[in-house]
C-alpha cells in the first residue's frame, strides 16, 4: 500500500466510530472473527484498545492485522485503523 492510499484511508476513518474494542482479554479468535466479519461488510474498520488491556495498541494491530489478512492504516494512542479489500465488488476504489 503506497503512502497515498494510506492517507486517503485515513481521511475515510477519520468520521468513522471505534467498532471493535480491545478489552482485558486482549486479543482472541473470537475478536479475530469479529473483526473478519466487519472487514467484509465495511472493507475499512477503526478500533480501540481499552486502558484495562494487556497489550498496546501497535501489538493488536499487528496480531488482528495476521489474523484477517487485513493490512495496518493507522494506529495513534490507543486507536487504529485497519483495511482490507472485498474480493468481489469493492466499495472503497484507492487511488
Amino acid at each position: 500500500m503506497t503512502s497515498k492510499q494510506r492517507a486517503y484511508l485515513r481521511g475515510l476513518a477519520n468520521t468513522m466510530e471505534p467498532i471493535v474494542h480491545v478489552g482485558k482479554d486482549g486479543v482472541n479468535d473470537n475478536m479475530i472473527k469479529q473483526l473478519s466479519d466487519a472487514l467484509e461488510a465495511r472493507e475499512l474498520v477503526k478500533g480501540t484498545v481499552l486502558q484495562n488491556s494487556p497489550v498496546t495498541a501497535r501489538e493488536a494491530i499487528a496480531e488482528l492485522c495476521e489474523g484477517t489478512g487485513a493490512e495496518p492504516v493507522q494506529c495513534i494512542g490507543s486507536r487504529f485503523v485497519v483495511y482490507r479489500a472485498r474480493e468481489k465488488d469493492p466499495k472503497i476504489i484507492l487511488p
